[in-house]
């Protein structure tokens, strides 16, 4: 009797499992670039992290998940996955990172209508580089075919990140107050929210995403909506590791409106100058193809601000010159003030 693991039975219905089994062999090599000594289990039931809280007096982990959302359509419209796992990673690292906590390790979620094994490396080999930008380790999976529920070039990732905190160093021990300053970290563009406007602006199905688009200084369209989501772990942690940050927003769906006002307390709000704000190209490029009002576009992407970071005005200079260091351009957002109005933005 044959023992090797296959079932053509199973590959007739549209599941192949020897295909799995060679996704997993070509994935190890990225997955390696993230895993400490003594850490590799990569086909094993479940990931193995040791956990470190020395130097912490209440240790408390802190968790997130997140997927990509329809920028998966852009990656296999171009038919390029090398980036998209970088997506996946931000999404959830960035997160987590608004409390202070360090990521530790990472898993990630593939479904796809058919299981090709080189695709499915190249995706992981993304969420590697993500998880290596973070500091943090890769350490278990799934790949999932889906045959009669998605078309065969289909997928969907979603992944999910673990970090700790000490308790008495999470983010908001002073609450932000009127007078203090927001910090913007700029985005490297439209990142992983808006999709689904951003394909319907420009009409993304019908048109050549190769093309050079002399509004972008003559770079493809699809080359820039692929660009990966920035990952902040490493500049804010540093930031943390010398001044107090009263509150930090990750800008994902929701834009300015709906993700500034989670870091601030009830009746304190931030003015800031649309002027102020520095947008890349792309966002007028959706907007004037879109017909999309000012509003919604503040109200659904990040508009060039990634994150924010609230200090009070006295540490601000200090702030900027730390995040400076660490390779982001840093700049002064807005102004906390006294109001009920959320995020006033003016001009």
């Amino acid at each position: 009797m044959d023992k090797r693991s296959y079932s053509e039975s199973y590959k007739e219905a549209g599941v192949d499992i020897t295909a799995g089994y060679r996704s997993v062999e070509l994935m190890k090599k990225h997955i390696r670039r993230t895993l400490g000594e003594g850490l590799e289990n990569v086909g094993g039931f479940g990931g193995l992290f040791p956990l470190d809280p020395s130097g912490m007096k209440e240790p408390v982990l802190v968790s997130g998940t997140d997927g990509v959302g329809t920028k998966l359509r852009i990656a296999i419209l171009m038919d390029k996955h090398d980036t998209i796992g970088i997506d996946c990673v931000a999404m959830c690292v960035n997160d987590i990172i608004c409390c202070g906590a360090k990521p530790l390790f990472f898993l990630d979620y593939i479904a796809c209508g058919k299981n090709e094994p080189e695709k499915i490396a190249s995706i992981v080999g993304g969420v590697a580089e993500g998880c290596v930008q973070a500091g943090c380790a890769l350490i278990g999976g799934e790949t999932a075919e889906h045959p009669g529920i998605m078309p065969e070039e289909d997928y969907d990732l979603a992944g999910f990140a673990v970090g700790i905190v000490d308790r008495g160093g999470m983010v908001g021990k002073r609450p932000p107050q009127a007078g203090d300053v927001m910090i913007a970290l700029p985005s490297s563009g439209v990142h992983s929210n808006g999709f689904s406007l951003v394909r319907k602006a420009l009409d993304v199905e019908h048109c050549d995403l190769s093309a050079p688009v002399k509004e972008l200084g003559g770079k493809p369209l699809g080359e820039t909506l692929l660009t990966p989501t920035k990952i902040y772990v490493k500049p804010v942690l540093a930031l943390l590791s010398e001044v107090e940050a009263g509150g930090i927003s990750h800008i994902t769906g929701g834009g300015f409106y709906e993700n500034m006002p989670r870091s601030l307390p009830a009746g304190v709000g931030v003015r800031i100058k649309r002027s102020d704000v520095r947008t890349p190209a792309i966002f007028s490029l959706i907007q004037e193809r879109g017909n999309i009002s000012v509003h919604d576009m503040f109200n659904t992407f990040n508009m060039g601000v990634g994150m924010t970071v609230t200090v009070a005005a006295a540490d601000a200079d200090r702030a900027l010159s730390i995040l400076r260091k660490n390779g982001e351009d840093a700049y002064l957002l807005g102004e906390l003030v006294h109001t009920d109005g959320g995020v006033l933005l003016e001009g």
